[in-house]
């Protein structure tokens, strides 16, 4: 049965502090009749309308192998959406040929659009070419307002559309975004044959690669003719090891484009989900293990909003998966990693620092896995679509909408799921950012200015376990365990290294169901974690 803990780490400021909020947010529900449900698609737009790609049309994927991903849903349908007349037209892929049919029916694809073009890369699902699942090694440029038009008009699709092959194209689940000139294909996976939680050798057995990399490239598109430039490829196993994630464009504080890979699964020595984010600009990239980031760490819908006049860099992520949550002002982790309702901002300020707000309002239900934001096309933004958040009035203003994602009954339902648990949403959000007078206090979640990065597992436990944290600079840590009490009952010093570091413990003695805290204490940190001893 799942167990949830409940953690607190102190710091010398203080758990959380009310900081001033530089926009407020709001949401408005509305529905399009007919309009089906989706998540984790890929889209495109042209004069307000939007065109919907591949995706899933079932809410979480089951544990079971035979039902996990199945072909029946897959969205082997183009959908066409004007949010503003509420009408929604679709056509079938079976015009194209196999293989477009078949990747743009996947899921997961990592996808970017150039003007009238969008770029579809790789995506996961079940090929019948192959006879199994696969990740495919495909890019398909797509005309938008033609493809919209011939939608909308029931006429022939197939000239929209072109397709070539490319093994460093396999991916499942990474980020495509564009810095100046250059296309970035940052993480993700190739994953081969039918997904089974037991692990890839049991039954038909099947092959998980993670890129671990940043692959660079550029695009050259005549219209006709496709041409695919590979440049330098950036490898690094531990830190971008990661996919169903967040990777979103920024403005840095030099002025410069980048984007950030925020979050994401799974660390390298624990199935968990990163806390620490990677700067990516165009001369590189940098781990930021100076920040955390607690609230929102899978994929989901998400705004980057930047001031020039505060040279401040903001990102609002909607709901999701995430490994903690808020209750009552308490944060709670949940290794089981549940589907949460919290929006969050995360603030990049002109010096670099970065920090996470919890917003004074959620989603409705627990919704936001594999959802988009959309936004609205007048809309100020910078070449790279982060909004001008100077340019906005000071009164209410609609910036996009979010559409789809996975609608969940409870929080916690993978070791449960039968495919009644979750199902795709049809839902979209109207989205407003409010200048001005703000409609509440964003919370400063003080834990995400730290560098320690602690984490406890298992948790609850039976006396034994680990303690993960990192360090700025090798040095002498101190580690303390005291009871519900407050009684010091063990005291230990470890000399530990800069970078990642783990101690396995074992605590005889203690009592079954009581609330134990381990603090580790640094030169200049102290974080605190509350354990349950369970039998």
């Amino acid at each position: 049965m799942k167990q949830l803990f409940i953690i607190t780490i102190l710091f010398f400021t203080g758990l959380a502090e009310a900081q001033n909020t530089p926009f407020s947010v709001a949401i408005e529900p509305m529905n399009i009749e007919g309009l089906g449900g989706i998540q984790s698609y890929a889209w495109g737009q042209h004069d307000g309308k939007w065109l919907i790609v591949g995706g899933r049309l079932d809410g979480l994927h089951q544990r079971q192998p035979f039902a996990a991903f199945d072909a029946a849903g897959h969205n082997t349908q183009l959908i066409v959406i004007d949010p503003v007349a509420k009408q929604r037209w679709t056509a079938p892929l079976t015009s194209l040929p196999t293989g477009m049919q078949e990747q743009l029916s996947s899921t997961n694809m990592q996808f970017y659009q150039e003007g009238n073009h969008l770029y579809t890369i790789g995506g996961y699902g079940y090929s019948g070419t192959v006879g199994d699942h696969t990740t495919y090694a495909k890019l398909t440029a797509i005309n938008v307002p033609a493809t919209i038009s011939a939608v909308i008009n029931s006429t022939a699709i197939t000239s929209h559309f072109r397709q070539i092959s490319d093994a460093k194209f396999a991916v499942t689940g990474g980020y495509l975004n564009k810095i100046y000139d250059t296309y970035y294909l940052v993480g993700g996976q190739k994953f081969l044959g039918r997904y089974n939680p037991m692990g890839p050798d049991h039954g038909p057995g099947f092959t998980q690669e993670y890129t671990d990399a940043i692959h660079k490239f550029t695009i050259n598109d005549n219209g006709t003719t496709l041409t695919i430039t590979h440049l330098a490829t950036l490898s690094d196993a531990a830190n971008l090891h990661r996919r169903d994630y967040n990777a979103v464009p920024q403005i840095m504080p030099n002025g410069e484009e980048g984007s950030t890979a925020f979050s994401g699964v799974f660390q390298t020595t624990v199935d968990l989900p990163f806390l620490n984010s990677v700067d990516i600009d165009s001369s590189g990239y940098t781990v930021n293990n100076n920040f955390s980031q607690y609230y929102n760490h899978y994929h989901c819908a998400h705004i980057p909003l930047y001031s020039a006049s505060q040279n401040e860099m903001h990102t609002v992520f909607f709901g999701g998966i995430a490994q903690y949550f808020d209750s009552a002002g308490t944060l709670v982790q949940d290794n089981d990693v549940p589907f949460v309702k919290t929006i969050a901002r995360v603030t990049r300020e002109g010096n670099g620092d970065m920090a996470e707000y919890k917003l004074p309002i959620e989603l409705p239900s627990l919704l936001g896995a594999g959802s988009e934001f959309i936004g609205v096309e007048d809309i100020s933004t910078y070449p790279n679509n982060v909004i001008k958040l100077d340019d906005l009035s000071v009164d209410s203003t609609l910036v996009g909408y979010i559409y789809g994602g996975i609608s969940s009954s409870a929080a916690n339902i993978f070791f449960t799921n039968t495919g009644t648990q979750s199902s795709a949403s049809s839902q979209i959000f109207k989205v407003y950012i409010i200048k001005g007078k703000t409609n509440g206090i964003d919370i400063l979640n003080k834990q995400s200015t730290s560098s320690l990065q602690m984490q406890v597992y298992p948790n609850p436990n039976k006396g034994k376990f680990i303690v993960q944290y990192y360090l700025e600079n090798a040095q002498t840590i101190e580690i303390t365990i005291q009871d519900n009490q407050g009684k010091l009952l063990k005291t230990l010093t470890q000399k530990s290294t800069h970078g990642e570091n783990q101690i396995s413990q074992r605590i005889e003695g203690l009592t079954y169901g009581g609330v134990y805290f381990i603090t580790i204490t640094t030169d200049t940190e102290k974080a605190t974690q509350k354990i349950i001893l369970n039998p």
